[in-house]
């Protein structure tokens, strides 16, 4: 039986004839504490992001505008999640392989991050990935 390996949490979403409103807060609905926040725009058609996993940052992933996939790798399973609601996030635990594509013309991706940004905490290459989750 395949276990899921990120989770989709839905986040508060105050409707208002104005416009809707959506909060994430560390700590509350977000299941850590925010040290980074960055966003991805303008990705050409047919690119992909990520292609990474990190040994100790969980991050938080938001499609606020638009749709992509994220797929999600943890060195037995895989699965691939469509991120198109700007107020559901996908949760990614820490040893898990990322890869975001498919991004809809005009997508913007919101990630929360628990760490701050740290180049050893990267794993960049697939195999030693493996290697490091075994």
């Amino acid at each position: 039986m395949e276990h899921s390996i990120g989770q989709i949490i839905d986040l508060p979403k105050i409707i208002d004839p104005r416009g809707n409103l959506t909060v994430a807060e560390g700590m509350r609905n977000v299941p850590f504490g925010v040290k980074r926040v960055y966003w991805v725009y303008d990705v050409p058609g047919g690119e992909s992001r990520g292609g990474h996993s990190h040994k100790a940052c969980k991050e938080f992933i938001i499609a606020v505008s638009g749709s992509f996939h994220v797929t999600l790798d943890d060195g037995e399973n895989r699965q691939t999640y469509l991120l198109n609601h700007p107020y559901q996030g996908l949760l990614v635990e820490t040893d898990t392989w990322r890869t975001l594509d498919d991004f809809s013309s005009g997508a913007v991706c919101l990630v929360l991050a628990s760490e701050f940004y740290e180049e050893s905490d990267y794993i960049r290459d697939y195999d030693e990935f493996l290697k490091y989750v075994k």
